[in-house]
């Protein structure tokens, strides 16, 4: 079992930055890969970053390479999502996930594990 507990959204003007924390509870941190996933009103929720188990391969969706960057601290068993530049297009709740294995994957329904999500709210 993995718990997961998100932290740091807020409101923030266009232009401006945040960076996310989900910490994780259990001692198989470093056995999982972890995600970010975002949900805004009326859409589905969307793949934003992932991180393999090791830290060594991360991806992104193309509407936030170059601006977000996802990073794991296993000793902390945390990860985060550093978020600059933000766009009011940005603005949804963030979820970060989790599942067993090496790689991350783009797809929600392979992520077993699911924090309750933090809002993030990018004003124009």
């Amino acid at each position: 079992q993995v718990q997961l507990v998100e932290s740091g959204g807020g409101l923030v003007q266009a232009g401006g930055s945040l960076r996310l924390s989900c910490a994780a509870s259990g001692r198989t941190f470093s056995g999982v890969v972890m995600a970010w996933f975002r949900q805004a009103p009326g859409k589905e929720r969307e793949f934003v970053a992932g991180i393999s188990r090791s830290g060594l391969s991360r991806g992104y969706a193309d509407s936030v390479k170059g601006r977000f960057a996802i990073s794991r601290d296993n000793a902390k068993n945390t990860v985060y999502l550093q978020m600059n530049s933000l766009k009011p297009e940005d603005t949804a709740v963030y979820h970060c996930a989790s599942k067993y294995g090496l790689e991350y994957s783009r797809l929600r329904q392979e992520y077993n594990y699911w924090g309750q999500g933090t809002q993030v709210t990018v004003s124009s």
